[in-house]
């Protein structure tokens, strides 16, 4: 318990960085794509600007959610955990 909450305070909790770089995938996906205003592209998506906000900002998403977010980016689940997630 107490090395999980140094983790914490020291920032390389393993479960903090996995959802950072979720969330910069999705972020570098939708830019890469040209969406650059991510407001615009959740609604025309679709998709909550709060979820994805939540999820770019590196905040828990459940896999539902994700699956939309992948199919609303024109990638498929494949290519979407391909890289940038090491």
């Amino acid at each position: 318990m107490i090395s999980n909450q140094l983790n914490v305070i020291e920032g390389i909790d393993p479960e903090v960085d996995a959802l950072r770089k979720l969330g910069n995938r999705v972020k570098t996906l939708r830019m890469t794509a040209g969406h650059y205003h991510y407001e615009k592209f959740a609604y025309q998506n679709g998709l909550g600007r709060t979820l994805l906000r939540r999820v770019e900002t590196g905040g828990n998403v459940n896999y539902k959610n994700l699956l939309k977010i992948i199919r609303a980016l024109g990638v498929t689940p494949s290519e979407f955990f391909s890289e940038g997630l090491d």
